[in-house]
């Protein structure tokens, strides 16, 4: 009788508690668009065309005998750009300030970390934008207004992105849904046509400065004649000092801007994605930005993380000076072979140290996080969509030094690197991958007292509990409780025992994170600065032309510059989540 009573009593108590946790969880609420693939599906139509016109106009450009001018492709980018503009200082104007038109924010999307690194790309890319205007104005009589009206609207652009991406990178947003879907596609296709502008530009000026005489003809042509009118290159020569050091300056700054605009497409994707969006913010945890460096780790990530960035550095000043500076075959040998030798080090210890970072998640108990996340999906598509681009190169390299002869030290050193540019490009995708659906430890053990004890429970040993109830002697509803998690005895015990154990996977994986960053930034600067064998070394040069092989490495390499750089954002959250 008085064991049928308890039990009549735990289920009424289970029923109350279940349906005080629902009352404390709402669903979303239901979209009230009627068809949202419908809005989608439009706004991508509008970018495909956009973009395929864009790409169109900059690869015409790029060659002579067409009759398309660069400055009929500055035309078009700063009408887009000057749109956008519009777009965006409407949606901060009267979009994002209606009623219910934010609703809720994606707390996954824009990090405090990838809106720095836009800031900092940001900040460079107006700089390169006041060395063009410079540039141009140093022979402006005999220039069309386009070339220097294009500066300072990308300058306007720039900031204006910038700041809308800053403060609206999280937005959700339910009105003017497929205006906005439109608006954000034409900012995202913009974005990727200054994008393919400023690789072709960057492509063929290093092209040109390496290789002389091997570049096409027309590419020779189209680079003398870059920034000029049609017919008017004696008369706008860049003969003074000042102007050398406007165009020389802003060719160096073309990565930043090259990266910045692929990390404003990266966040503008993920919100397009989130236009129309309900979260439901029981299933969306919300973690809290606690990026400490110099706690819980060993040190040696950072430090040998900083030996390869300073020795990488050494290795590109010594390389652009042999290369560059020096006829000599010697010491263009002695420079691809330092070149190779450090890149074959460095890869093969970041293989070796993704390898054991894939080993140490097979033993972490963390759950994984199945939940919807546009940004994650979209850094899982760009880690492996860029990836290909280094993999393109690499195999063809291998097909060129396998199939020529002779075979030399030089050749023996490339088929090595390029061996290990796969395997390493591969190891870190599966490391990082893993790492980003893994879902941050918690700390459950660090809460306080208060919070763990809400009834008296007092910890004796591991094998002896007691729950202390209150003398009162009323009924306990669920109403009277707090807030609290039932406990498991086993789960106890695994929280007594297991922090520990927890604690030296994630000081391994924190290691591995930031060695991997470190070497991963100074495997962007090096090609991204000027550092390219691809150029220097004969072999696929001679095997596949003059004219393909500068189209291949052109076409593929700026994709590989942009993995180094996603990687480095990518790392930065699996080391702050570990």
């Amino acid at each position: 009788m008085g064991s049928g009573h308890k039990a009549e009593k735990a289920s009424l108590a289970s029923s109350h508690t279940h349906s005080f946790s629902h009352q404390h969880h709402p669903s979303p609420p239901a979209s009230k668009e009627v068809w949202k693939k419908g809005g989608r599906m439009f706004s991508i139509l509008l970018a495909v065309h956009l973009a395929l016109l864009a790409c169109t106009l900059v690869s015409s450009g790029a060659f002579d005998k067409i009759a398309v001018h660069d400055y009929d492709v500055f035309f078009l980018l700063t009408v887009m750009m000057l749109i956008v503009i519009v777009w965006i200082i409407f949606y901060l104007a009267s979009t994002s300030r209606g009623p219910d038109a934010i609703l809720c924010k994606d707390s996954h999307a824009g990090p405090v970390w990838l809106r720095g690194g836009l800031i900092l790309f940001a900040i460079f890319s107006l700089v390169m934008d006041v060395f063009k205007i410079g540039y141009y104005s140093s022979f402006y009589s005999c220039l069309s207004a386009i070339k220097i009206i294009y500066p300072i609207v990308q300058a306007i652009f720039v900031t204006v992105q910038t700041y809308f991406l800053w403060i609206s990178a999280k937005d959700c947003v339910h009105a003017h849904l497929n205006v906005t879907r439109c608006g954000l596609m034409l900012t995202l296709t913009t974005n990727l046509a200054v994008w393919m502008s400023a690789v072709t530009d960057e492509s063929v000026h290093k092209a040109h400065s390496k290789l002389k005489k091997n570049v096409t003809e027309e590419i020779f042509k189209w680079l003398m004649k870059a920034g000029m009118r049609s017919g008017s290159t004696e008369e706008c020569n860049c003969n003074s000092q000042i102007c050398q050091i406007f165009k020389n300056g802003y060719f160096w700054l073309y990565p930043f801007n090259i990266e910045y605009s692929l990390f404003a497409s990266a966040m503008v994707y993920v919100m397009w994605k989130n236009v129309g969006r309900f979260i439901d913010h029981h299933s969306h945890h919300i973690h809290r930005l606690k990026f400490r460096l110099f706690r819980r780790t060993f040190f040696v990530g950072i430090v040998l993380g900083l030996i390869t960035l300073v020795s990488g550095l050494g290795v590109l000043i010594v390389y652009e000076v042999r290369v560059n500076s020096s006829h000599e075959p010697s010491k263009k040998n002695e420079a691809l072979t330092m070149y190779y030798v450090f890149n074959i080090v460095c890869l093969g210890l970041m293989s070796l140290v993704c390898i054991g970072g894939s080993v140490i998640y097979r033993f972490d108990k963390r759950d994984m996080d199945r939940h919807k996340n546009p940004t994650r999906t979209l850094d899982v598509a760009l880690l492996m969509g860029a990836a290909l681009g280094q993999y393109a190169i690499s195999y063809y390299s291998i097909v060129a030094i396998v199939a020529s002869t002779p075979r030399d030290a030089i050749s023996a050193l490339n088929l090595t690197y390029a061996l290990l540019m796969i395997a390493q490009h591969t190891f870190q995708n599966i490391f990082i991958i893993e790492g980003l659906h893994r879902q941050p430890p918690k700390e459950d053990h660090k809460r306080d007292v208060r919070q763990k004890d809400p009834y008296g429970l007092t910890f004796v040993n591991v094998n002896a509990v007691s729950l202390r109830v209150p003398d009162s002697g009323s009924t306990v509803t669920p109403s009277t409780l707090p807030s609290i998690e039932a406990v498991h005895p086993s789960e106890l015990v695994q929280s007594l025992t297991c922090p520990k154990k927890m604690n030296w996977r994630r000081k391994f994986l924190r290691e591995i994170s930031m060695f991997l960053l470190l070497s991963n930034v100074i495997l962007w600067i090096m090609p991204a600065f000027g550092a390219r064998p691809q150029f220097d070394n004969d072999k696929e040069l001679n095997f596949y032309g003059d004219s393909m092989w500068p189209a291949i490495v052109d076409i593929c390499l700026p994709f590989g510059i942009f993995y180094r750089m996603h990687a480095v954002a990518s790392l930065l959250e699996v080391y702050i989540t570990s």
